[in-house]
């Protein structure tokens, strides 16, 4: 079996249950990735950024899950770009069927396993 790739799910709050959905994949025994979650109900502070930072930089990857709350998600964005400065990979892709958001510098793609699955073994 493949080395474990640590991802870390930057995803707006409001997202919770998808973000759910794909923690649960990754406590499959088989699963090629292993799940940090850095979601947080309480304000943005310096002290939650440093340890996001800290994280994201620890990261192989970050799949960023993309709905028309991304565009209000000061916290999922702040991530994404975090990663883009670390010169950590993202992988954007729609949390759900019926909602194709665009939010600006992304190329987001439907969310299958195979899609994840190329991502992270391309890491």
């Amino acid at each position: 079996m493949a080395e474990k790739k640590v991802v870390f799910v930057a995803f707006a709050i409001e997202d919770v249950a998808q973000r759910n959905l794909l923690k649960g994949q990754s406590l499959h025994t088989d699963s090629p990735f292993e799940y940090i979650d850095m979601s947080v109900k309480e304000a943005y502070t310096e002290e939650w950024k440093t340890k996001v930072r800290t994280r994201i930089k620890r990261s192989d990857g970050v799949i960023a899950l993309i709905s028309k709350d991304s565009l209000t998600s000061s916290g999922q964005k702040w991530e994404i770009a975090c990663a883009e400065e670390e010169g950590v990979p993202v992988l954007a892709m729609w949390a759900y069927s019926t909602d194709r958001t665009a939010v600006a510098g992304l190329s987001p793609k439907a969310w299958s396993w195979t899609t994840i699955a190329e991502f992270i073994d391309g890491l």
